[in-house]
């Protein structure tokens, strides 16, 4: 199958932006609002747009490019003024330079991450920023998982990454290697939500509060916290 078709399946079974993860992309749009710089922004890999939205209110010089057309109809009608690209990112050869990329969620997905990044970098402006976030193969629901015999390592696919689309999970060292293999200065590593439990069992028990509380405490332990993320430059 090819990579657009896989795109296309998993995009119609998709369900990643649904539930507590409703909560982590909102908490990551108020870390990542820290770091844009003035100027417009490109967001790769949107899927049902759920941060689009987020940026698109704080700027609307907003360009996207994702490889599923039923993501991209979507965000088209929604926000009929962002400039939209139904194409894969290597394939994707802009015009313009952009001052802020954001890839949420999309290293874990592509074949070479490092790879990627060397191109992505050639669409940044000179004083422009890239902020990159994964999931941390070192979080503590991951180390429990492995204690509890539900994962073979921290850094094995579990069903729901098989279902996203996931090729890989990183640990904060691979995470950043990725960078400095592309020729890239990482300027920030971070965390945040500090994730002792599985994403249904925190939706089944936790208060709003709560999560709110753990999505903090994570930006205080990036090494074990459920999300990491890096602000790059040239």
């Amino acid at each position: 199958m090819k990579e657009m078709d896989k795109l296309q399946l998993i995009a119609s079974q998709f369900g990643y932006s649904r539930g507590i993860m409703q909560s982590s992309i909102r908490y990551c749009f108020d870390v990542l609002k820290r770091h844009l710089v003035p100027g417009n922004i490109l967001e790769l890999g949107p899927a049902e747009g759920v941060m689009t939205e987020l940026l698109y209110g704080f700027n609307q010089d907003l360009t996207i490019v994702e490889g599923s057309t039923q993501f991209c109809d979507l965000i088209q009608n929604k926000f009929p003024t962002v400039h939209v690209f139904n194409e894969m990112f290597e394939e994707f050869a802009p015009n313009d330079k952009f001052d802020n990329i954001v890839l949420s969620h999309v290293l874990e997905h592509v074949e070479n991450p490092a790879a990627l990044l060397t191109k992505v970098k050639n669409w940044l402006s000179p004083d422009g920023v890239i902020f990159a976030t994964v999931p941390n193969a070192s979080s503590i629901h991951r180390q429990a998982a492995v204690l509890l015999g539900l994962l073979k390592a921290e850094n094995s696919l579990n069903r729901a990454d098989i279902d996203h689309g996931h090729k890989r999970v990183f640990n904060p060292s691979e995470f950043k290697k990725i960078f400095n293999d592309a020729g890239l200065k990482v300027n920030k590593f971070g965390g945040y939500w500090l994730k002792p439990l599985a994403n249904k069992q925190i939706e089944q028990h936790w208060t709003p509060e709560m999560i709110d509380a753990f999505m903090c405490l994570g930006e205080s332990y990036p090494d074990i916290a459920g999300e990491i993320y890096a602000v790059v430059s040239h």
